[in-house]
């Protein structure tokens, strides 16, 4: 699902992300990067997320004014460990991401 919300484009991502199934992400996330000016990532129903979600994170971060909302546990922790948390705006909510 998409959807503009304050401002911002919101990109809300569903299930486990892994080399075999973020590419329709990275193709939405893309395409919001290049006609939004600001892009947040609703990360609240990601189920699994290994670096090639990590590398999508990044390389949107890049391209664009980009946030990133509501992580799961797991994905906080693995971008913990990667230190990607000090890299990309991350806030609890897509609605504190699309405001600030």
């Amino acid at each position: 699902m998409q959807y503009e919300h304050r401002g911002a484009w919101v990109v809300s991502a569903r299930g486990p992300y892994d080399m075999s199934t973020v590419t329709p992400l990275a193709d939405a996330l893309d395409t919001a990067a290049k006609e939004h000016p600001k892009v947040v990532l609703d990360a609240s129903g990601i189920t699994f997320a290994d670096s090639a979600l990590l590398n999508l994170l990044i390389l949107t971060h890049q391209a664009a004014d980009f946030r990133l909302a509501a992580p799961t546990q797991q994905l906080e922790r693995l971008l913990q460990l990667t230190g990607v948390d000090t890299v990309l705006r991350i806030r609890e909510t897509v609605d504190e991401a699309a405001a600030c």
